[in-house]
């Protein structure tokens, strides 16, 4: 098996385990501080997700490709320097945005959003992001070597601790208020990324072929052409990303107005914001665990292939990447537009989220599909159009929400809108960007193959659910009409050669049993 696919699924087998883990801490938060709780947290975290950018400077993906290339030189003094100033960078700027966000808390909480109860969050998660600044630099370095253990490891790792620590929190802070119920949460959140960062710092000690401390000052400041090497590629990720992390902090802010606007009350919209972002925004997002499995170990890949001027190699990884996300994010799209509700009551004991669900599930495609696009313009040093598409796809979320949160017809769905009409803006940009970097090939018979899979799994799985799952258990019924429409999808699938038998020999279970 090759160090990509190998690094691909271990990756994937983490972040499924995570994202698993995710949503019991979801399900514990949810129950623990109910909807306005978890609304009060939800519109805190972008605002940490936008500092924690503008301290990592989108060095993660520059260490992955930069590192990748220098060990493919067999340089490895190349790849201290990368490193050392790498911290040097991460850790100064944390030294800047840490007490720069504790200071900018009152402002954000009492003039921004339209609920001033979002201090107490704020405050709670600031001394998180230098932990988070320098375990993304050693999970960057893993990566770039293609050794995906400790970043998947570690990933688990922190969600467990999260868990361990999130119902104590929260039910310790609840009797002074929802407000510090949610800090609670966030203060659970800081000590799981502290223990990811011990994790990642011992198996770095224990792996490294060179000592950092050396001359560590001196590495720094003779480092400038190490500095401009990642600056290439890490200032067009980090505007990427800045644009999607000061989107995603706007956010809050033009949905709460918007719905102000429509007449809505704070608490309600803060509620309802919590229902979509904190309910069914997750599960929309969990079967991306696959695709940013997929996208981690695309960068360093697809930068080695480049690096040889292995354009054939290069090209099969984007197709079979594409191919992959479409044959699993269709699945994906089917379950949760088929079963919102019963999989909304048995996560969190309520289906009023499942409606956003049903209403944004066949538009989420283009939300699998994005992650690996992303990560082959990156690696291709397209990050600067990666930028660009993101700002344009950013800027028309922003708008439509505003258009259509602030009509009382419309209100929170309007929100729901936007995000899905941005979300398939940017994934199609990603796409006629590569297609016109690597004259890629667009299999449209493929696509035509998967709309008629879609529809005939979706028609038999509605007859399904309607004549033989009539059980009143939503546990049940998730599990019995999950279970039947996958294995009906994967038949199909493989029918219509979506599924070829090389992708199940390339799992060493199957390939044993054939």
């Amino acid at each position: 098996m090759s160090k990509f696919l190998r690094g691909t699924l271990i990756l994937l087998i983490a972040t499924f385990v995570t994202r698993i883990l995710g949503f019991i801490n979801r399900i514990v938060i949810a129950r623990s501080i109910g909807e306005e709780g978890v609304g009060l947290y939800m519109m805190a975290y972008p605002t940490f997700i936008l500092a924690v950018t503008l301290t990592q400077m989108g060095l993660p993906v520059a260490i992955s490709k930069s590192v990748a290339e220098a060990e493919a030189r067999g340089d490895f003094r190349r790849i201290k320097k990368i490193l050392v100033v790498s911290l040097g960078v991460t850790i100064s700027l944390s030294l800047v945005f840490t007490p720069g966000l504790l200071l900018c808390a009152p402002f954000i909480s009492k003039t921004l959003f339209t609920d001033e109860r979002t201090f107490y969050p704020l405050l709670a998660i600031a001394p998180v992001i230098p932990v988070v600044a320098v375990s993304s630099v050693l999970r960057g370095y893993f990566q770039g070597r293609q050794n995906m253990k400790p970043s998947a490891i570690s990933q688990v790792l922190e969600q467990a601790i999260r868990i361990a620590l999130i119902a104590v929190m929260t039910k310790a802070f609840l009797p002074y208020g929802v407000e510090f119920a949610a800090a609670g949460a966030m203060i659970a959140s800081v000590l799981g990324e502290l223990g990811s960062l011990l994790y990642l710092f011992t198996m770095f000690k224990m792996k490294k072929r060179f000592r950092v401390r050396n001359h560590f000052l001196k590495t720094i400041f003779s480092g400038g052409d190490v500095f401009k090497e990642l600056m290439i590629v890490g200032i067009p990720t980090m505007g990427s990303r800045l644009i999607g992390s000061l989107s995603w902090f706007l956010e809050p802010i033009v949905v709460s107005r918007s719905l102000a606007i429509a007449g809505i009350a704070s608490g309600v919209a803060t509620q309802q914001y919590g229902m979509l972002t904190g309910f069914a925004l997750p599960l929309l997002l969990l079967p991306s665990f696959i695709t940013t499995s997929l996208s981690t170990s695309l960068v360093p890949a697809i930068s080695e292939a480049n690096a040889h001027k292995n354009y054939r190699l290069l090209e099969y990884q984007v197709q079979e990447a594409l191919r992959f996300c479409l044959v699993t994010g269709g699945l994906a799209v089917i379950i949760l537009y088929l079963y919102a509700e019963p999989l909304m009551q048995l996560m969190y004991g309520s289906n009023k989220g499942a409606v956003f669900i049903q209403l944004m599930a066949p538009f989420f495609l283009f939300q699998y599909y994005q992650g690996p696009l992303q990560a082959v313009l990156q690696a291709l040093n397209l990050a600067d159009a990666a930028m660009i598409n993101s700002f344009i796809g950013s800027f028309v979320k922003l708008a439509v929400i505003f258009v259509l949160a602030s009509q009382p017809s419309f209100g929170i769905y309007g929100a729901a809108l936007g995000i899905v009409t941005g979300t398939m803006l940017v994934t199609l940009l990603h796409l006629m960007t590569a297609v016109k970097k690597l004259s890629l090939t667009i299999y449209v018979r493929d696509y035509l193959h998967f709309i008629f899979v879609v529809v005939v799994v979706i028609i038999f799985s509605k007859l399904a659910d309607q004549y033989v799952l009539t059980t009143e258990s939503p546990f049940i019924r998730f599990l019995a009409g999950a279970t039947f429409t996958s294995v009906l999808y994967i038949i199909i699938s493989g029918a219509a050669g979506l599924i070829k038998k090389r992708d199940l020999l390339k799992i060493p279970i199957i390939k044993k049993w054939i």
